[in-house]
C-alpha cells in the first residue's frame, strides 16, 4: 500500500472515529458537583424544552447534583411534570413547609428560576375540542420567594429570566420579587415573528389577534415581518418591518468590556419573548442590552406607548457578595438536543448544529450567546465556591 493511500485512510478514519474520541475524552473529564434548584413550572413535553439549555450545560460541564449523578432533563427540577395522555404531576415548591424552604436552601449551592408562566388548560388539555380557559399551576408563589430570600442571605448564586415575575404571579410577589432584586417590570413583553401575515403565519397567537383588533376597529393590517409588545393590561403594539422598523430582529449588543468578560459577541440577534425591565445602575449593571433598528415613525409609535428603544437583556448585581443575574428574554428555552452535551470539543462544530439562513433558529442564540454567558458564570462561581 502506497503511503499516500494510508495517509489518506488514516485521516478518514481518524475523522469517523472523532465523535468517540470526543465522548471518551468527556467521560475523562473529572465531575464537579454543584447543587442546582431550577424552577420550570412551563413544562409541555418530558424532553424540557424550557429549561434543557441549561440541563446541557449541567451536563457537558460534567456539573453532578451528588457526587456522581449527572442531572436529567425530565426529573432534576421543580415545576410541572408532563406525562402521557395529558396526565401531569405538579412538584413545585408550594408543598414545602418552611423548614423544607429552609433545608433546600442550605442544601443548593444555586438557584436558576427558567420559566414560571405555568401551564394552562386549553394548551395542556389539546385533545379535546373544547376545554374551558383556566390556569392548572403556575406563576411565582410565596415559597419561591422565601426560597430566593434565604439564598440571597446566604450569598448564593440566583439566577431568574424572562417571565419570571409576568403573568400569572401576583401583584404582592411581584413587588417583593423587585424589591428583592432592585428591578421593576414596566409592564411590556415583546417577540418578533417573522410575518405578521394572519394567512402566513398560523403562530401568531389568537389572543394576541384579538386584543389588537378590539382597540383598532376590528382590523389587522400586517403582512411583513416585526414585533409584538404586549402589556400587562392587554394592550397590544405593533412595529411592522418597513413602516415601523429597519430591521424588525431585536439584537443583543454587548460592550467590549463585556465581550471579553464573558465571552459573548458584539451583536447577536434574538427572535424569541422578552420583557422591558428597569433598574438602578448602583444596584444592578447591564451586561448586555437589547437595541431594536427602529424608523422615526417607529420610535414615535414606541415613544407614545412609553416603551423604550434599548433596554437590559442580560442584567447583574453590582454586589459580588450576592450574586444575581436577571436574562430579561426566554434565554433557556431553546431547541437543542441533550445528547450532543456528551462530547466534549462539541463547541468547535457548532456550526453544524444551526441554520444561519433562519432567522428563527434558536440554536444560535444558544451556541453563540447563552452557551459562553452560562459557562463563565457557573464556572466562575464554582470556583468561587472551591476557594470557601
Amino acid at each position: 500500500m502506497k503511503k499516500s493511500t494510508r495517509i489518506i485512510i488514516g485521516i478518514v478514519l481518524a475523522v469517523l472515529l472523532l465523535p468517540l474520541w470526543m465522548w471518551l475524552a468527556w467521560l475523562a473529564t473529572p465531575k464537579k458537583k454543584l447543587v442546582v434548584a431550577i424552577i420550570d413550572k412551563t413544562v409541555l413535553t418530558q424532553k424540557g424544552q424550557e429549561h434543557v439549555s441549561f440541563t446541557w450545560l449541567l451536563n457537558h460541564q460534567r456539573y453532578t447534583k451528588t457526587s456522581a449523578d449527572l442531572y436529567k432533563t425530565d426529573n432534576d427540577y421543580f415545576g410541572f411534570f408532563p406525562f402521557q395522555d395529558e396526565k401531569f404531576r405538579i412538584k413545585g415548591l408550594e408543598r414545602f413547609s418552611p423548614d423544607m424552604i429552609e433545608k433546600l436552601s442550605n442544601d443548593a449551592d444555586m438557584v436558576y428560576f427558567t420559566d414560571t408562566y405555568g401551564m394552562y388548560k386549553n394548551e395542556w388539555y389539546t385533545k379535546k375540542k373544547e376545554v374551558e380557559y383556566g390556569k392548572i399551576y403556575g406563576g411565582m408563589s410565596e415559597q419561591d420567594i422565601d426560597l430566593l430570600r434565604k439564598m440571597k442571605a446566604k450569598h448564593k448564586l440566583i439566577i431568574a429570566e424572562f417571565n419570571t415575575i409576568g403573568s400569572p404571579t401576583t401583584e404582592q410577589v411581584r413587588t417583593d420579587f423587585q424589591n428583592l432584586f432592585g428591578l421593576k417590570w414596566t409592564g411590556w413583553i415583546g417577540r418578533y415573528f417573522p410575518s405578521l401575515d394572519t394567512s402566513v403565519n398560523f403562530d401568531l397567537p389568537k389572543w394576541l389577534i384579538e386584543n389588537y383588533k378590539k382597540n383598532h376597529h376590528g382590523q389587522w393590517p400586517f403582512q411583513h415581518a416585526g414585533i409584538a409588545f404586549i402589556s400587562n393590561a392587554d394592550q397590544v403594539v405593533i412595529l411592522e418591518e418597513g413602516k415601523h422598523l429597519t430591521d424588525a430582529l431585536p439584537f443583543i449588543k454587548t460592550s467590549a468590556e463585556m465581550q471579553k468578560q464573558y465571552g459573548l459577541p458584539e451583536t447577536g440577534r434574538y427572535s424569541f419573548w422578552f420583557d422591558i425591565m428597569q433598574t438602578d445602575p448602583a444596584i444592578n449593571k447591564t451586561i448586555a442590552e437589547f437595541s431594536l433598528a427602529v424608523s422615526p415613525e417607529g420610535e414615535k409609535e414606541l415613544k407614545r406607548n412609553n416603551i423604550p428603544t434599548k433596554f437590559p437583556a442580560v442584567l447583574k448585581s453590582v454586589h459580588a457578595a450576592d450574586p444575581f443575574y436577571y436574562f430579561s428574554g426566554d434565554f433557556c428555552d431553546n431547541p437543542i438536543s441533550i445528547y450532543s452535551s456528551y462530547f466534549k470539543g462539541i463547541r468547535y462544530f457548532k456550526n453544524f448544529f444551526y441554520n444561519s439562513v433562519d432567522l428563527t433558529d434558536r440554536r444560535q442564540f444558544f451556541w453563540d450567546f447563552y452557551l459562553p454567558l452560562m459557562s463563565q458564570i457557573t464556572d466562575d462561581y464554582y470556583q468561587g465556591l472551591k476557594k470557601n
